[in-house]
C-alpha cells in the first residue's frame, strides 16, 4: 500500500521540524509540499530531498492551501496522506500502512495522535483524532474556524498506529501563530453552541478550566517539565482568545 500513498504537507518556516518529518516518510516515492513563503532554511532543506516536489502559494486560508495541494499538484497515487510539518509517522503506523488493504467502500482512515514537547512524549493531550489518509477525489475541504474541516464521501475507517505531533519551533513563533489562529477562531466561536463555546464566551473560565483539566484531569502533572509546558501553552492560547473576547466587548462599549 505504501507505493499508493502520496504524503502532502504545508510549510511556512518549518526548518526546526521538516528534516525529522521527512525522515519518517522515507518510504514515499513522491512527497508534495506547498510552501507559503518561508524565509528560514525550510526551502533549502526541502530541495535537498530528491523525492520532494515543492510548490509555492501565498497563504489565504488553510482550506485554500489544502485544496490547491491536493487538487493542483499532479498527484499520481490513489491515496493522500495529509501531514503537518511537525507530524511524525510512527513505525507502528508505517507498518500498518504497508499492510493496509482498503475495502472498496472505505474512502478514508482516521488516525489518533500522540504528542511530544521537544521530543518528550506526553501521557495525553487535547489533540483530537483526525482523518489524514483519504482516497484522492473523495475528500472535500472547507473553512472551519481558524483551520479547516474535511468531508469524506464514504465510510471512514480507523487505524491503530499513531502520528506524533512534535513542534520544535521557538515560542516566539508559536505565540504569533496562536494569536492569528484565535483571531480567526473568534467569529466561529461566537456562532457555535456547546459547553466549550459557552466557556470561551465567558472569560476567564476557559483558560482556568483548560489548565486544570490538562494538568490534573489528563494527568500531565506526572509528565514533569514537559507536561507543565504543554499545560501553560494551552492556558496561554485560551487566554489570548479570552482577551480578544473582552477587547471586542470593550470596543462595543467604547467611551469618548
Amino acid at each position: 500500500m505504501l507505493d499508493r500513498i502520496t504524503p502532502v504537507l504545508l510549510t511556512m518556516n518549518e526548518a526546526p521540524n521538516i528534516i525529522r518529518t521527512l525522515a519518517r516518510l522515507d518510504w514515499a516515492r513522491d512527497i508534495v509540499v506547498v510552501d507559503s513563503g518561508s524565509t528560514d532554511a525550510t526551502l533549502e532543506l526541502l530541495a535537498a530531498n530528491p523525492r520532494v516536489r515543492i510548490f509555492h502559494r501565498a497563504f489565504d486560508t488553510h482550506a485554500g492551501q489544502w485544496r490547491f495541494a491536493v487538487e493542483e499538484t499532479r498527484i499520481a497515487t490513489d491515496w493522500v496522506l495529509r501531514m503537518d510539518a511537525d507530524y511524525l509517522v510512527t513505525p507502528e503506523l508505517r507498518g500498518e500502512l504497508a499492510a493496509l488493504e482498503p475495502p472498496a467502500g472505505v474512502d478514508a482512515y482516521r488516525v489518533r495522535f500522540g504528542y511530544a514537547m521537544y521530543g518528550h512524549p506526553l501521557l495525553a493531550s487535547l489533540y483530537p483524532a483526525n482523518t489524514v489518509l483519504f482516497r484522492r477525489g473523495k475528500a472535500e475541504v472547507f473553512d472551519k474556524g481558524h483551520t479547516e474541516g474535511w468531508r469524506i464521501a464514504g465510510p471512514v475507517g480507523e487505524l491503530e498506529g499513531r502520528i506524533v505531533h512534535d513542534d520544535r519551533k521557538p515560542m516566539s513563533g508559536w505565540v504569533g501563530s496562536q494569536l492569528r489562529y484565535m483571531q480567526r477562531e473568534l467569529p466561529h466561536m461566537k456562532a457555535s453552541g456547546g459547553m466549550k463555546a459557552w466557556l470561551r464566551r465567558h472569560p476567564p473560565l476557559m483558560p482556568v478550566v483548560t489548565f486544570l483539566y490538562v494538568l490534573f484531569g489528563r494527568g500531565l502533572i506526572f509528565n514533569g517539565r514537559a507536561g507543565m509546558f504543554y499545560a501553560l501553552q494551552r492556558l496561554l492560547a485560551e487566554t489570548m482568545l479570552s482577551l480578544l473576547v473582552i477587547e471586542e466587548r470593550m470596543k462595543d462599549e467604547e467611551r469618548d
